[in-house]
């Protein structure tokens, strides 16, 4: 669906629910949910598209009135420049406040050390889970969708989680006819996933509908990268490619945003939301699954991860 045939949907047929219209609908149903239920919220903000969307969507919840929740980004010290930018630019924008967790500071102080690889994603969750118990959060918004990844798609809306951030699967809790069970303990909260039943093709047709501003990573353009593992890994400040590894200035996009060491872009010409759409509509791969190192590193990364309480 391209951005006008989506546009026209929306305006020509103003007693027809399209599909993106429904997807919005639960989001801020659920949105509206937490807001009723939790004492502390907060919106999990990376600055990549689907954490652009669900900042999105909870403005268009609560307008006119702002956003009662704060944002709480992860920063591994390796993120895109484009993207801190763009985050700073959205929080002053709308008067948001932001909270930063720094993986660097566990490093300064001995806490954390970096890993060979030099990807810092997995380092991530220490910083997340610590600043959630300190700010006493007691609900946090992600943008997990379930059809990134097979450890994702089990995931529930409201996914609950114990005194150490950790999920146990035998305590999840069903959700039949959306109702959904916010009931914790002291010290427990619980993750919201708004955009489980979205898919990548979904958010990117969001975007174009709602006209939603993204990084410019996300589109087309010229960059310093090289290979490794199959991937095009940008030059940067985390690291050196290793011997063998040349550098080349290719034009490539991304298509998820995360740690500068493990995101992988991808060769594309496209500079506009169609053109993106349309590549998108003929993929066969997940943007984690073609770009993300960090969810290679063994079959369950993803669900270790998720244990331990980062996801």
């Amino acid at each position: 669906m391209t951005t006008a045939t989506a546009r026209s949907e929306r305006t020509d047929n103003p007693c027809t629910l399209t599909h993106a219209d429904a997807l919005e609908s639960e989001a801020v149903h659920i949105i509206r949910e937490v807001a009723g239920e939790f004492e502390r919220p907060v919106i999990l903000f990376s600055g990549g598209k689907d954490s652009i969307v669900m900042l999105h969507l909870a403005l268009k919840a609560f307008a006119p009135a702002p956003v009662p929740f704060a944002l709480l980004h992860v920063d591994t010290g390796h993120n895109f420049p484009e993207v801190l930018e763009y985050r700073d630019r959205v929080v002053a924008a709308h008067g948001l406040r932001l909270h930063v967790a720094s993986v660097q500071d566990y490093i300064d102080r001995g806490v954390l050390k970096e890993r060979p690889d030099g990807t810092r994603n997995p380092l991530q969750t220490l910083a997340l889970t610590e600043r959630i118990q300190s700010e006493r959060f007691d609900a946090v918004f992600g943008g997990g969708r379930r059809d990134e990844e097979k450890a994702r798609a089990k995931e529930r809306v409201f996914s609950l989680r114990d005194q150490f951030s950790q999920w146990d699967p035998r305590r999840q809790r069903p959700e039949l006819w959306q109702l959904y069970n916010g009931r914790h303990a002291p010290g427990e909260h619980v993750r919201v996933f708004p955009l489980s039943d979205w898919t990548e093709l979904d958010v990117w047709q969001y975007i174009a509908c709602e006209g939603i501003e993204l990084p410019e990573i996300y589109f087309a353009h010229e960059r310093e990268v090289f290979q490794r593992s199959g991937m095009w890994l940008p030059v940067g400040t985390w690291g050196d490619p290793k011997d063998g590894e040349t550098v080349e200035k290719r034009r490539v996009r991304y298509r998820t945003v995360g740690d500068m060491s493990c995101t992988g872009a991808v060769d594309s010409d496209a500079v506009t939301l169609d053109q993106v759409i349309a590549e998108i509509a003929v993929s066969r791969l997940t943007e984690r699954g073609a770009t993300r190192a960090d969810d290679r590193l063994s079959e369950s990364s993803m669900e270790d991860r998720k244990r331990e309480g980062y996801f």
